[in-house]
């Protein structure tokens, strides 16, 4: 039997509060208003967690600090040197981390059980193996899962769904050999086994991550956060650690809860995104964009004009936005509204950009009023009252073919009603291009809309200009 392993109730009461400090950050990180104390109470929580499990281990500190001082150099350098647009494959990366450490904490487990106080005569309780194999299984899908969004988010890959031959059986064929081995595992903890599901879960998580195109890839990065942390609460069983197990589970259980809430606002199956984009069609959606149609376009001194009669604009920025690095100026723009007794608001779709709150981060960056950012279902109605929609880098969530085509890959995704405002600006490179999902937009052909095709940062930068 697996003997129970003595608590100090001191090491107890310091993992309870730094639990208390994580579930506080989530709640903080619930709002932007909160965002900054949530992360302070996240801080907090890990430092105690951290110092708590380092001074009841007082085993290899030097090697730990070491460690920790290289890790900690490689973090600063990279938090200072990454770009706001580049966020979304950091966390990516980050998550693979999270996967791969999972991985290599089994592995050193299943080396030297003893060690950890989790064999006896060099057999592994059976507790213990359950642990470590749905531990290892979890990280390395979380590992390869997120290697393979960092390529795609990162232009390493094709943002276009990879459909192999045969792909669901494979999967489900994968997936059952891994669930067959972890339950061998506990009869048999041979070497083979071990690796075995390892391998398996490795491929799998590439296997899973493959079909999934660049629409959906919000959800993905948000699924992997909750893999990752499935996968550390295992370990935190497996390494007796309460403050892994509570903080593991409350990264998985969020995650999972963000990934159910963005599936929704994109119409997308829960089951089907994390099966690997089970019902992704092999012909592929969408087409070239039909350039051939007539459409306007306009000038910055036209927009100009146009927003400073306004009474209201709305503003609804997309990742294009985000690669322009055009948030400062847009925000220099509004600011020059104002002065023009000009009410502007932001409409941010759950879904804009790569990742769950891209536009807010890129908005908070540029010191936007929280109080002028709104999510889609609280200000979709306004747009019929609105005299000027301006779409600046976003196209799959304005797009109406959401709404009426049934045979489009984004049919049923709630999308923003800019057709409704009395005038429609659409900032755009160029009209060849189309959006993640590769359907055409029909509100660049509207008698209502003037397409400002241009990067983003310039056309704003030129808008401002005008607006004197």
């Amino acid at each position: 039997m697996h003997e129970t392993v003595a608590v100090n109730p001191w090491v107890a009461l310091a993992y309870l509060v730094a639990g208390v400090c994580f579930i506080l950050a989530l709640r903080g990180l619930s709002s932007p208003v909160s965002s900054r104390q949530g992360n302070r109470y996240g801080m907090i929580g890990m430092a105690i967690a951290v110092v708590t499990t380092l001074v009841t281990h007082g085993t290899g500190l030097i090697e730990i600090a070491i460690a920790i001082g290289i890790g900690a150099a490689i973090g600063i350098v990279t938090a200072r040197r990454i770009k706001m647009t580049d966020m979304p494959q950091l966390v990516a990366a980050f998550h693979s981390l999270v996967g791969l450490a999972a991985v290599l904490v089994g592995w050193a487990a299943y080396l030297n059980p003893e060690a950890f106080g989790i064999a006896e005569a060099g057999e592994i309780f059976l507790q213990s193996r359950v642990e470590m194999g749905l531990g290892v299984a979890i990280g390395a899908i979380t590992f390869s899962g997120s290697v393979i969004a960092f390529a795609k988010l990162n232009g390493n890959m094709s943002g276009k769904p990879i459909l192999l031959p045969a792909r669901h059986v494979i999967n489900l064929g994968t997936l059952a050999a891994i669930l067959g081995l972890t339950g061998y595992f506990l009869t048999d903890q041979s070497l083979w086994v071990f690796a075995v599901i390892t391998i398996l879960s490795f491929a799998i998580g590439f296997l899973l991550i493959i079909p999934i195109g660049g629409a959906d890839m919000p959800v993905v990065v948000s699924m992997l956060n909750s893999y990752s942390g499935w996968a550390a609460a295992a370990m935190g069983f497996t390494l007796h650690n309460s403050a892994m197990i509570i903080t593991g589970a409350l990264v998985g259980s969020s995650g999972a809860i963000l990934s159910y809430i963005m599936c929704n606002a994109m119409n997308r199956s829960f089951i089907s995104v994390i099966a690997g984009g089970f019902g992704a069609s092999d012909a592929g959606g969408g087409g070239a964009a039909k350039v051939d149609r007539p459409w306007k376009r306009g000038s910055a001194d036209d927009a100009a004009f146009l927003m400073q009669q306004a009474e209201q604009v709305i503003i609804v920025p997309g990742y294009g936005m985000a690669v322009a690095q055009a948030q400062h100026v847009l925000r220099e723009m509004t600011d020059k509204l104002k002065e023009h007794g000009v009410k502007v608001k932001f409409a941010i779709h759950p879904v804009a950009g790569r990742m769950p709150g891209h536009m807010n981060v890129l908005l908070a960056e540029a010191n936007v009023p929280y109080d002028e950012v709104f999510e889609l279902e609280d200000i979709n109605s306004e747009f019929a009252q609105t005299d000027v929609a301006f779409i600046i880098g976003a196209n799959d969530v304005v797009n109406p073919a959401a709404k009426t085509d049934k045979g489009s890959p984004i049919y049923g995704m709630p999308v923003f009603d800019v057709e409704k405002a009395k005038t429609v600006l659409f900032i755009k490179r160029s009209m060849g291009g189309v959006g993640y999902a590769g359907v055409d937009n029909d509100v660049f052909y509207m008698d209502n809309t003037m397409m400002l095709l241009a990067d983003a940062k310039k056309m704003v930068e030129d808008i401002v200009k005008g607006l004197g």
